[in-house]
């Protein structure tokens, strides 16, 4: 039996964006671990917040996958405030990524963040949480870079046992 980790991505992804998402999810069965998320088919006609928070209850860890959803090639930024500015090429991520880390946080559930180059606000923003955000591995990897993934998700999986066990 494999131990069920809630993995907040978003559902439709670039084909790069997919090969990384799947050489994660390859690495997490290898370490005995399951990924469960909302998919968009699975969508109840109301209150999908709701549906997130009962899957992850059934969880021991979390991981967010950080991946570009919206590139802003020109915009203005806290428009109308004493702070207004010009921002040009700003990369954000799916806004469920936000909402599903924050349950997954609420439930005290070891979270493992990772985030694509140039993505922040929110849980993406370094010292938001005692989690130290993780840069997205690429899609294909160096021995060196397959190793460190590796160890990542064997030191966050340690957490994800202890709680599983815990219970």
């Amino acid at each position: 039996m494999r131990i069920p980790v809630f993995m907040s991505a978003p559902t439709t992804l670039s084909p790069e964006q997919e090969a990384v998402r799947n050489r994660i999810v390859k690495l997490l069965k290898s370490q005995g671990l399951e990924a469960r998320a909302l998919g968009r088919q699975e969508y109840p006609t109301d209150y999908p917040l709701r549906e997130v928070a009962v899957i992850a209850k059934h969880c021991s860890g979390g991981i967010i996958l950080g991946f570009e959803q919206l590139m802003v090639t020109t915009g203005i930024a806290k428009r109308g405030s004493s702070a207004q500015k010009n921002i040009e090429n700003v990369r954000m991520p799916t806004p469920w990524n936000n909402l599903e880390a924050g349950i997954l946080f609420g439930l005290g559930l070891p979270l493992l963040i990772f985030r694509e180059e140039g993505l922040g606000g929110g849980v993406f923003d370094n010292g938001v949480t005692d989690i130290f955000v993780q840069n997205m591995p690429p899609a294909t990897a160096t021995r060196a870079e397959s190793d460190e993934l590796r160890e990542v998700i064997l030191k966050w999986q340690s957490r994800v046992r202890e709680h599983y066990y815990r219970l």
